[in-house]
């Protein structure tokens, strides 16, 4: 199946300690590259991120990036450490008792004390955990999406396919009416100039000029890279590489076509070609 190297995908949840978010996004490489950005409690997870990835994709660069929001500690009950309010108090009347101090703590003073509101303990492990599951329900996504846009792209190299067949038919449809006028040109001008030439000679400079306009051989080439890219598009695993140099090939054929162009036909034919080739190799750098 044909795959496109640009995606984005999305994925988050919900849950009583915070909420997680990923987000993927990948764009045209001519490796594999991937980079990962987590927040420093889920460093942990970034070889097995890596890993994933290179199971899943083999060309693209890669960007992962994992947001963590803890859920706000109003929305749980505050614990209080009272171990270190007890020392706080005692701490307290010592003091009272040495200077005859009468005043009294107050409440709110010993809470702001660092440490005496506990901070609350989440499970990181658990949650890293269910980072990785939701990467990898994100990788999955993001390997669909792929798949479904190189559908598109597959579709769109088809269509110019097509349209390519289409001209070189047409082209070798015209050849003998092209070589036919070729050769009463060359009579006229030899009438205009009035110039005789011997059968054998004459027979010889029509053969030349047949030869150096045939181009049933760059058209027969064109067939067969065409044939090429289908069975390639049609292919499992990586195709972008090889359907990169199957464009370079049919632009050399179209580039002989238009120099050996006689005619305006055949000059608008190779032209043709060479927008349609183009396109196509511009969307083949999509494609992993």
């Amino acid at each position: 199946m044909t795959a496109s190297m640009t995606a984005f995908t999305r994925q988050q949840i919900e849950q009583e300690w915070g909420s997680l978010v990923w987000e993927i996004r990948s764009v045209n490489h001519r490796y594999l590259e991937t980079s990962v950005r987590l927040p420093d409690t889920f460093r942990g997870l970034e070889n097995r991120i890596r890993e994933a990835v290179r199971k899943r994709l083999s060309r693209g660069k890669v960007e992962c990036q994992l947001r963590f929001q803890a859920a706000e500690s109003s929305n749980v009950n505050i614990a209080i450490n009272r171990d270190l309010v007890e020392q706080l108090l005692q701490a307290n009347r010592e003091i009272q008792s040495q200077f005859g101090s009468e005043s009294t703590i107050n409440s709110m003073d010993v809470l702001r004390w660092p440490g005496v509101i506990a901070d609350r303990q989440l499970d990181l492990g658990k949650i890293e955990e269910e980072a990785h599951t939701l990467f990898m329900t994100a990788l999955d996504d993001l390997v669909a999406t792929r798949r479904r846009e190189g559908s598109d792209l597959q579709g769109f190299l088809q269509q110019r396919i097509d349209s390519i067949r289409f001209v070189v038919a047409e082209t070798r449809e015209k050849m003998p009416e092209i070589l036919a006028a070729q050769r009463q040109n060359l009579l006229d001008r030899l009438a205009e100039l009035k110039a005789e030439l011997e059968p054998a000679r004459l027979e010889q400079e029509v053969a030349l000029l047949a030869q150096k306009a045939d181009v049933d051989e760059e058209l027969d080439r064109l067939d067969s890279h065409l044939g090429e890219v289908e069975r390639v598009l049609l292919a499992s695993g990586q195709k972008g590489r090889r359907l990169d140099f199957l464009m370079q090939e049919l632009n050399r054929e179209a580039n002989t076509l238009s120099s050996k162009s006689v005619v305006a036909e055949t000059t608008r034919g190779a032209v043709e070609l060479k927008v349609l080739i183009e396109q196509m190799r511009e969307q083949i750098q999509n494609i992993e």
